[in-house]
């Protein structure tokens, strides 16, 4: 009787109304989840503050910055990732970097452009390979600018580009691969020295187009304008590569930054303008030399992050147009034309 007293009242057993315990276990506090999403975005804040502190070692610290403002890409995917595992110390955890990014880009993302400028002015890699020169001048041409700053011209197309713009342009100076073409007079025109002391056989190997290694990359001029005097330097900067083993290859780009930093500081005109493709952005230490000493015209009047390269689907602004003692009241980008660069135009004032 006992035996079936027990069974009947379900003594020893669980209780009619007692709830299984799940099958996962223990669940853990939303504060303690996704640890490893945390970290990410701990990481990710810090990354963005002191990038200038991140060894430079193969480049690396040149490589993150170049595309610097695309790490803000990982604050919207690790958010998803943190309400997916419903971790709220991740959540925090990404207040950071997106400040961090809001406090370095956020400028960039509204129209601060403005109609009231003196002076329109245009620069264009307009690379060696260019297959069309003849509708790259035209496209040019029809901007309308007053300035017009050309890189990577090769001996072949550079007639083709002086008879095609000089309508347009009554005034013009080539310096080896780079040159300017100006609505306005011209004077006190000379190269200025960006190339690196190379040796051996590839400073023998000649660039596309077949132009050797060793030619004038940059020059100065002084453009006269109603206002005054203004100096121009127009730059093509060294290339950049990533090598199989030496990692992120920029010293032929960064001895020619130093050069022109140095050139544009010893400036005796109050105001001046740098025009070129430095294949590096603003926010690349290399630069550090050229944009201590003048703005970005797009940082300050442009619309957007003016990314012109490459033409196709572009990432990085490595093409830049950079001022002292005038005042940039527009910046933007020009229709690719047949080059891997877009143009890039802003206009100044005084």
């Amino acid at each position: 009787m006992t035996r079936m007293h027990t069974a009947a009242t379900g003594q020893g057993g669980p209780a009619a109304d007692e709830k299984p315990r799940p099958a996962g276990g223990f669940r853990p506090d939303p504060w303690k989840r996704g640890p490893v999403l945390t970290a990410c975005a701990l990481l990710l804040g810090p990354l963005l503050l002191l990038h200038g502190k991140l060894t430079d070692w193969a480049g690396l610290g040149s490589l993150v910055e170049t595309f610097l403002p695309w790490f803000g890409l990982f604050v919207p995917v690790l958010l998803a990732a943190a309400l997916f595992r419903r971790s709220a110390s991740a959540v925090v955890a990404l207040l950071l970097p997106a400040v961090a990014w809001m406090s370095l880009f956020g400028g960039l993302l509204g129209d601060k452009s403005q109609t009231d400028s003196d002076l329109t002015v245009v620069s264009h890699n307009v690379a060696a390979e260019n297959r069309d020169p003849v509708g790259t001048a035209r496209d040019l041409a029809a901007s309308g600018a007053d300035l017009l700053a050309l890189e990577e011209l090769t001996d072949q197309a550079r007639g083709t580009y002086e008879k095609e713009l000089a309508q347009a342009y009554p005034h013009h100076t080539v310096q080896g691969t780079v040159g300017l073409w100006s609505k306005l007079p011209l004077s006190d025109t000379r190269q200025v020295d960006v190339l690196r002391d190379m040796a051996g056989p590839r400073a023998k190997k000649p660039r596309p187009g077949g132009t050797p290694v060793d030619t004038p990359r940059a020059l100065r001029t002084t453009v006269t304008t109603k206002q005054g005097p203004l100096a121009v330097y127009v730059a093509h900067l060294g290339s950049v590569r990533v090598m199989p083993r030496g990692g992120f290859w920029t010293d032929s780009r960064d001895a020619g930054a130093t050069k022109l930093a140095k050139a544009v500081s010893a400036e005796r005109s109050e105001r001046v303008l740098v025009l070129g493709d430095f294949n590096g952005t603003v926010d690349d230490r290399a630069l550090d030399g050229l944009s201590s000493q003048l703005r970005s015209a797009q940082d300050v009047a442009g619309d957007g992050f003016g990314f012109s390269w490459p033409a196709k689907f572009p990432v990085a602004r490595i093409d830049q147009i950079l001022v002292r003692g005038v005042e940039p009241k527009s910046a933007w980008l020009l229709p690719a034309t047949d080059s891997d660069h877009r143009p890039v135009a802003a206009g100044i004032s005084w």
